[in-house]
């Protein structure tokens, strides 16, 4: 969490290409063409503006699937931090513990302080989500709970149970068999991400280690009067297909029917930010003017925050 609250994307973009070191630690650039996060310093090549994804912390970069820099080193003077994160990229699906870590030559303790500080969670548990993802994949195909637990890794079918109650709200069992919404997991460039659909529409689509998901699918569970399950519609495939072709640079737009909840409000900020041409940014006061409450700017703010 950040108490400085960040600009406008045009404002950080200007300040990205003159690398500007007042916004060095306060604001931070995600590059959605590499998958890579940086310092606003940093003395790589600059991105265009529409592969910029803004943010207040490291946290909230690696939340959405970003990788660190390794020229300009945006956590900072913790090496390890990125050693395993580059680890863990290179082999999601292992199982750690803290003996592995041990093996490695480091201290589980040190390990678990230097993640909690610059990314909010620790490195196992980043581990563990990983693994998560590899057995809501194997649900999608029907399969029982136990080859899904296997396929992730965990210990026992307590573990996983346990680890998917925490993502999901409930244990994989109690899942309605012939739920109306569909949660399944999509790879990208970004980071994986868990999408939410039924045969008409997407209603979430989320990085799977953002903190913020569990609340999120809860919240769906309830509201959805067909109930929450594991699987895939055509609208994942087709959904997926899109993602790697706008990652890709072959996608400026996506024609996915969406169906995103939201207040009446939150809505109407949303549909404004879905006519913003693809490379063109606008600023929240912007938007507040476009839907008419030039003074929203602080809501228009909080609404794009929960698109």
């Amino acid at each position: 969490m950040t108490l400085f609250a960040l600009p406008d994307p045009d404002t950080l973009y200007a300040a990205l290409l003159a690398r500007d070191a007042n916004y060095d630690g306060r604001a931070f650039v995600g590059v959605t063409s590499t998958g890579i996060f940086c310092r606003l310093t940093c003395p790589a090549p600059k991105p265009k503006a529409d592969n910029c994804r803004f943010y207040g912390t490291p946290a909230e970069c690696a939340g959405a699937g970003f990788r660190p820099c390794k020229r300009c080193h945006p956590l900072g003077e913790e090496p390890l931090v990125t050693e395993l994160l580059d680890k863990l990229g290179a082999d999601p699906g292992r199982r750690w513990s803290e003996d592995d870590l041990v093996a490695l030559g480091l201290d589980p303790s040190t390990v678990r302080r230097a993640f909690k500080r610059r990314l909010g969670m620790t490195f196992l548990d980043i581990a563990r989500q990983r693994r998560l993802a590899r057995g809501v994949r194997t649900m999608e195909g029907d399969a029982k709970v136990i080859a899904a637990q296997i396929d992730a890794g965990f210990s026992s079918p307590s573990a996983f149970r346990a680890a998917f109650a925490r993502l999901l709200g409930r244990a994989p069992g109690s899942l309605a068999k012939d739920a109306m919404l569909k949660a399944a997991v999509i790879d990208g460039p970004v980071g994986p991400l868990l999408a939410v659909a039924d045969a008409g529409a997407l209603y979430l689509l989320e990085f799977l280690e953002r903190g913020a998901l569990s609340a999120e699918l809860r919240a769906l569970d309830r509201d959805s009067r067909g109930g929450l399950g594991i699987g895939r519609t055509a609208l994942h495939d087709r959904l997926e297909r899109q993602l790697a072709e706008f990652f890709a640079g072959d996608r400026p737009a996506f024609d996915i029917p969406l169906a995103p909840g939201g207040t009446p409000f939150r809505r109407r900020v949303w549909d404004q930010l879905v006519t913003i041409p693809a490379g063109e940014t606008r600023s929240y006061g912007e938007i507040a003017r476009a839907i008419g409450q030039p003074t929203a700017t602080r809501a228009v703010a909080q609404a794009n925050g929960a698109n």
